[in-house]
């Protein structure tokens, strides 16, 4: 793509639209423009700015590499919020945010309550939380220093204020503590499936999606510390493969969680399941 005074952004849209998603191209087109997409709809006809078309080259080429539209433009919406993303993150999910809905319809909106999010990665869950339950202090885990950083940042851009962010892996930054709800979207997939090699997920850092040679090890973990730092009839949800409902259950029923279930999402998969903690803790 070359500079020219006749070359209109609808054309460059029009003629990258033939190289990737159309969607996708407009997106890209008004990150590089510094504007929304209403914008961009609404000024079509403007020729396109000099040096512009070089930059916007270089992020298609990315894009057409397989490179995700999260980072390119470093931003991703999730529940309400606008969030930033690095490689250092996962790229937050629609269908993430029924962990969300979930752990919202099990926290009373004028109760201060305890809430743990593990592994927070951009902070999504948790700051999704902290925003719809403002009464509730959410602490949110994880073991990389890179995404805290991001998490941090995220929490700062939405003005919220009632989320502390620890570094460590797991339960580790949460010793003595007990939580009314704990809520994980941890690694879930196992090593060496085919998955890893494909889409969004090649670029995805992989500490953050793989997890043993089965998928489970992570859930695993944390539905073992789940009793010691629930309070009493406190939840545990948990994001999980589609084919991993089952296997999931079985977990939580051997480290004698009650009440458990999986719930669907909107394309009817198995995507989160919630176990509640007996009336006196254990420990």
């Amino acid at each position: 793509m070359n500079d020219a005074p006749s070359l209109r952004l609808d054309t460059l849209l029009h003629l990258t639209a033939q190289r990737i998603d159309a969607a996708e191209a407009r997106h890209l087109l008004a990150h590089a423009v510094g504007r929304s997409g209403a914008w961009l709809y609404a000024h079509g006809d403007d020729p396109v700015p000099p040096g512009l078309a070089a930059d916007f080259e270089r992020l298609v080429a990315r894009r057409e590499a397989g490179e995700p539209v999260a980072y390119l433009t470093g931003r991703r919406g999730f529940w309400t919020l606008d969030l930033a993303v690095t490689p250092d993150t996962l790229i937050p999910r629609p269908e993430t945010e029924l962990l969300v809905e979930l752990a919202l319809q099990r926290l009373a909106a004028d109760t201060p309550l305890a809430v743990a999010d593990l592994g927070t990665g951009s902070g999504a869950v948790a700051l999704a939380i902290a925003c719809e339950r403002p009464r509730t202090r959410v602490v949110a885990t994880d073991r990389s220093a890179a995404a805290l950083a991001v998490a941090r940042g995220n929490a700062v851009t939405n003005a919220l204020e009632n989320v502390e962010f620890r570094a460590g892996d797991w339960y580790a930054p949460l010793a003595g503590e007990r939580y009314a709800l704990i809520a994980s979207n941890p690694p879930y997939i196992a090593a060496g499936d085919a998955h890893l090699g494909r889409g969004d997920l090649r670029f995805e850092p992989e500490t953050a999606l793989v997890s043993g040679s089965d998928g489970l090890e992570a859930i695993a973990r944390i539905a073992a510390g789940a009793p010691a730092h629930l309070g009493p009839g406190g939840w545990l949800l948990l994001e999980h493969g589609h084919e991993q409902g089952a296997a999931v259950r079985a977990i939580l029923r051997r480290e004698g969680l009650l009440d458990v279930d999986t719930v669907a999402d909107l394309e009817r998969r198995e995507r989160v399941t919630l176990a509640r903690a007996g009336s006196v803790p254990a420990g």
